[in-house]
């Protein structure tokens, strides 16, 4: 055999060179691992904040309409043509105001011939009873009969009757004489006419002319439910509150179209019993309405007041979740980890929503970031102060 050939110095560089590469690679790639090493991302910063905590008014919320305390229609209660009509069409008009007038000249002529039919009368009374006088005068000195004497005095109580019808008659000719001119009952306004001027009124039953409706002030009907009664007769009984107080109760009201609720009165009326077919108590609201902005059959959101609460929780409406088990807050523990809390919701007070049972006052709530967070998460909760929404209006 031959012997091997030493390799050529430029060959054991190459090779030199191709191992120090190989090296300097598998660094490279080494350096590379360290760098895509996981770091997890800091906790989402959500805010929370604690709920508020004061005193509230509950109150009992409805739907009513509202009636006239007072509603006439005004007919015609004698025969005639119709003389005049003295009002304008949907004016406001004071008690006692002629509204109608229906051709009084007949009925004041009867007025007279029923005072002379009086007046004759009063006269032949006076002579039957001066006769009477001197019918008695005779007898007593055995001058005439006993039966001149009773003649004398059936004359005298029969002047005496006489009278009296005609003081009926006069009185009726008075009254039908006063029905010529229909008057306003009592402040209010007045609906448009129902007849027109020389229009035979009256024939065979009272004409309606028009009706005219009190608005000043004006009744709120609404109902409240069975639960809702036995609820208030309790808190009435704990508070020792009479019949009396009761009615002295407040009750407010609110249009459709307007915020809150601006017109304020009393509870005016309780009805005794329950209605079986509905389950709920009629009840009726009185609200002064001088400037007349709520109509008679308008419907109106109505309110009472019912107990008041010391320290009740509320929270914004945002804040409150809901699944298929109910309403919930998120709330941050002490360990900066997210809770899901089932809480019972109440009323809206002042734009935020009582919260009846499931918060504490120091349960820290979140407000905002709801989405970016869920139940077991750890955040970094940014401390913030609930404002009231119409404290921040104002």
């Amino acid at each position: 055999m031959k012997p091997a050939r030493p390799l050529h110095p430029t060959l054991v560089h190459r090779k030199q060179l191709t191992h120090a590469a190989a090296v300097f690679l598998a660094l490279i790639a080494l350096a590379g691992c360290e760098q895509n090493t996981f770091v997890p991302p800091p906790p989402p910063k959500v805010d929370v904040a604690l709920p508020v905590q004061r005193p509230i008014t509950r109150y009992l919320e409805a739907t009513g309409n509202t009636a006239p305390v007072k509603q006439v229609d005004l007919v015609a209660r004698v025969q005639g043509f119709l003389q005049s009509i003295d009002y304008t069409d949907g004016a406001f008009v004071k008690e006692g105001t002629t509204l109608f007038t229906i051709e009084p000249e007949t009925y004041k002529l009867k007025l007279d011939q029923a005072q002379a039919a009086q007046a004759g009368a009063q006269a032949t009374l006076k002579q039957a009873e001066l006769d009477f006088q001197r019918q008695s005068d005779l007898v007593a000195r055995q001058a005439v009969s006993q039966a001149t004497l009773d003649t004398s005095t059936a004359n005298r109580d029969n002047a005496r009757a006489n009278l009296q019808q005609a003081q009926a008659n006069t009185r009726i000719a008075e009254v039908n004489y006063g029905y010529t001119k229909v008057a306003a009952p009592f402040d209010g306004v007045v609906s448009a006419h129902l007849v027109s001027v020389g229009e035979l009124v009256g024939v065979s039953s009272p004409t309606q002319l028009a009706t005219i409706v009190a608005q000043d002030p004006i009744y709120v009907n609404f109902t409240v439910n069975e639960q809702d009664v036995l609820r208030i007769r309790a808190e009435a009984r704990r508070r020792g509150l009479t019949s009396a107080d009761i009615k002295q109760t407040p009750v407010e009201v609110g249009l459709q179209t307007e915020q809150g609720y601006p017109h304020a009165g009393k509870l005016d009326y309780v009805a005794p019993t329950v209605n079986q077919s509905t389950g709920t108590l009629a009840v009726r609201g009185i609200i002064p309405n001088g400037d007349r902005v709520l109509l008679p059959g308008l419907f109106v959101r109505v309110r009472v007041p019912v107990e008041k609460q010391d320290n009740a929780l509320l929270v914004p409406d945002t804040a409150l979740g809901s699944d298929q088990s109910g309403r919930y807050l998120l709330v941050v523990t002490g360990d900066n980890t997210i809770e899901q809390r089932k809480v019972t919701t109440g009323p809206l007070d002042n734009g935020l929503r009582v919260i009846e049972t499931g918060l504490k006052p120091e349960d820290r709530i979140v407000i905002a970031g709801l989405l970016r967070v869920i139940p077991g998460q750890k955040v970094d909760p940014q401390p913030q102060k609930i404002i009231e929404p119409q404290a921040a209006a104002k």
